[in-house]
């Protein structure tokens, strides 16, 4: 039976908390095993040292990831390279993986229009703050895929479990579902959109339930088993591509999960949850999970683990290094990306500001 094939009230797994396995572990090799393991140790120490920079005073507001590596990570690594990827504003570990340099996400969160241009060779939408606003734009873009004859390509797009009360996430799963596109929608259900609970977010007893409603397959998956998530997107990104008669191509994932930071660098998650909580999740971390999966298989050992973390240190290092020496932007730039050409109203707007930039200086926007 498909890994697609269940009620999706069942969840898949294929390592409990302690890295043991509990299901059918998906076919791969050791060497992407071994990679999988150090891009999610790569996005958790990156994830570290952006909330630091960002506490410094270094960098903007951040979207912490820590937890949810499993889920970004196990997914990324499933997609060909002729894939698309549509991201929410978190999902920096599935990005890097994808192609996108640790500098131009530390630029984005600075406030550079260069974080916002995408790699040539990366198939990857820059990142989308306001929610759910990327599902219909990845929904767009695999029907012009399946207009185009090119249903060899999937569009897989990232949002919340907050997204999913949006408007935005029906129109394009009910499009998806009607049009029979190359899509897979995959749910970051990480419990809490921002302040709000997930039980607030719908009365269903799952996320993935909600696909039945748009026609289309759903699939709920322990999203801090990076096993589990790699087995269930393979899965869907086959069948988005190359469905057997009868099957539709779109899949609804929801990867059950948990974020151990804030939402933001804005946040203060202590005033909604609770210690005891995050406690709890935190022994589901799918980083020793997999860990101890890949040492009591002989992929790992204390030497290898010992060369990753080095290799870690050192490319975060020098993608910091390299996002604080490209020059600050202007001020004014904020007016020249959003259109080709300013509009009359972006044109007074600017103008408004350079007039009070004269008179108050620079210093005077940073005056509390």
């Amino acid at each position: 039976m498909s890994v697609l094939q269940r009620d999706p009230q069942d969840q898949v797994r294929v390592l409990d908390e302690d890295g043991a396995v509990v299901g059918e572990v998906p076919d791969i090799d050791d060497e992407t095993l071994v990679d999988m393991y150090r891009y999610m140790r790569l996005a958790r120490h990156f994830d570290t040292r952006a909330v630091s920079l960002q506490r410094q005073g270094r960098m903007g507001t951040y979207p912490p990831l820590s937890g949810q590596e499993g889920a970004q990570i196990g997914s990324a690594i499933a997609l060909a390279e002729d894939d698309w990827m549509v991201p929410s504003y978190r999902e920096h570990g599935a990005a890097l993986l994808r192609g996108l340099p640790l500098k131009q996400t530390l630029l984005y969160w600075m406030g550079h229009e260069k974080g916002n241009k995408m790699p040539e060779d990366a198939n990857i939408l820059p990142p989308a703050v306001p929610i759910a606003s990327q599902i219909p734009h990845a929904t767009g873009a695999a029907w012009a895929l399946k207009l185009q004859g090119k249903t060899d390509r999937a569009v897989m797009v990232y949002f919340g479990d907050g997204a999913t009360s949006e408007g935005d996430f029906h129109e394009g799963l009910n499009f998806a579902g009607v049009f029979d596109t190359p899509n897979v929608f995959f749910c970051n259900n990480n419990q809490w959109a921002i302040s709000v609970p997930r039980e607030r977010q719908t009365n269903a007893e799952t996320i993935a339930q909600k696909a039945t409603a748009y026609g289309m397959d759903g699939v709920q998956v322990d999203g801090m088993d990076p096993l589990a998530v790699y087995a269930v997107t393979q899965a869907a990104l086959e069948k988005a591509r190359n469905p057997t008669e009868g099957e539709g191509r779109p899949t609804l994932i929801e990867a059950v999960q948990y974020r151990f930071g804030a939402h933001t660098t804005a946040d203060d998650p202590t005033v909604y949850r609770d210690d005891e909580e995050v406690e709890k999740w935190k022994a589901k971390d799918p980083i020793p999970r997999l860990e101890t999966f890949l040492r009591e298989t002989g992929r790992l050992d204390d030497e290898k683990v010992e060369t990753i973390e080095a290799e870690v240190k050192q490319q975060v290092a020098d993608a910091i290094e390299a996002a604080e020496s490209d020059p600050r932007p202007e001020p004014s730039d904020m007016f020249d990306y959003a259109y080709a050409e300013r509009t009359p109203e972006v044109q007074a707007q600017y103008e408004e500001f350079e007039a009070l930039r004269e008179k108050v200086g620079d210093e005077g926007f940073l005056r509390e």
